[in-house]
């Protein structure tokens, strides 16, 4: 099997950026990007990225708001947050080089064991495991495997047949062909199981049905939020509030609001939600429209309201800061998917380049 998947993989192989490289440095981020996000999507964010920050000690001595500034688009912010962490650890504990072992790895922030086998194999040539949905589905196929992948003793099968598996020659590779395979040909819906390079000794083809495997439990209906957004100008300029480190969207920009209340109006949610989040009274609101956003658990529906007209002075609760900023500033900033949607609805876009956008966060960074 190790055979026939190295010498498939040699052969068909996408020819992706970070597979140039030998830097762990380099490996790690792409890694990390990869993460929930299609490769075609990470690829100009890894070029951009490693231009800006080309070693992890320059990563280590960035502003937080600067690595989200390049991270913005990519979602689940959580992971540049870790990075960060992450590179401060690695100059702090380990001289500024990634450590080559898995479960040194994995003592540093958002790194967990796929991560660790990832860069410690792809990187370092350790035998390392590695397991993801792509693994799953390849390793669930070739063996037959009809056991719920949810749980934690069937993942812990997969992790131990990976183990096995990734003994030998080349276990960067080895791991890079099995999720290659599964990207590419042992793909959820119609794989192409007359190229794999596995067809013979798959049993799950043998069987007639791979298609029905891995097999899970129905995903539970993601949660519906309702929420209001605002956009308060004065003398040209709009309100934006930064949300928590931690916790979703961590650290981020958005229009002022707040989620609605049991029962409770789109219109009583704008006027109570902009009194108790940052102290400002509603003389007149219009309504713009509205977005969706889907997170992984949670659906939100954002109304939109312009709100020229407000009284107050501006006093946080639930955010850790905010700003007055011209609209293409604000476009700028560091966001979520629902901010760019509202910004786009209010007819708010940034016509600056990813290094202009920088410098103009920089620049805003500085006025706090």
């Amino acid at each position: 099997m190790r055979a026939h998947l190295l010498d498939w993989y040699d052969i068909h192989q996408r020819d992706l950026p970070w597979r140039h490289t030998h830097d762990p440095y380099a490996i790690w981020l792409s890694e990390t990007m990869l993460q929930q996000t299609r490769v075609d999507t990470v690829i100009p964010y890894w070029e951009r990225f490693l231009e800006h920050f080309p070693t992890v000690s320059a990563l280590a001595e960035a502003e937080a708001e600067e690595v989200y500034g390049l991270w913005t688009g990519l979602g689940y912010y959580s992971r540049a947050r870790n990075l960060l962490k992450a590179a401060g650890q690695i100059v702090a504990d380990h001289e500024g080089k990634l450590p080559p072992d898995a479960e040194s790895l994995r003592g540093l922030a958002g790194i967990g064991r796929y991560t660790a086998g990832a860069v410690s194999s792809i990187a370092f040539g350790q035998e390392e495991p590695l397991v993801d949905g792509n693994v799953i589905r390849v390793l669930a196929r070739r063996f037959e495997i009809r056991a719920d992948v949810t749980e934690r003793s069937v993942i812990e099968h997969f992790w131990a047949l990976a183990a096995e598996l990734v003994r030998g020659p080349r276990p960067g590779d080895l791991n890079q062909a099995l999720m290659e395979l599964g990207a590419t040909v042992c793909t959820p819906r119609s794989p192409q199981c007359s190229e794999c390079p596995l067809k013979r000794s798959c049993q799950g083809r043998r069987a007639g049905d791979p298609e029905a495997l891995p097999q899970k439990k129905k995903k539970a209906r993601a949660q519906k939020v309702d929420a209001v957004a605002a956009w308060i100008t004065r003398k040209n300029q709009a309100l934006v509030v930064q949300r928590p480190e931690g916790g979703l969207l961590g650290g981020l920009w958005e229009l002022p609001g707040d989620a609605l209340g049991p029962k409770e109006s789109h219109e009583a949610a704008l006027v109570r939600g902009l009194a108790e989040r940052v102290g400002l009274t509603v003389s007149h609101a219009e309504h713009v429209g509205e977005v969706e956003h889907l997170f992984t658990h949670r659906r939100l529906r954002l109304q939109v309201y312009r709100c020229p007209e407000v009284q107050g002075r501006v006093r946080l609760e639930g955010f850790m800061a905010h700003r007055w900023l011209s609209g293409q500033k604000i476009a700028a900033l560091p966001q979520g998917g629902p901010t760019r949607k509202a910004l786009s609805l209010l007819g708010v876009t940034s016509h600056s380049s990813p290094r202009q956008r920088m410098r103009e966060t920089s620049e805003a960074s500085s006025l706090k």
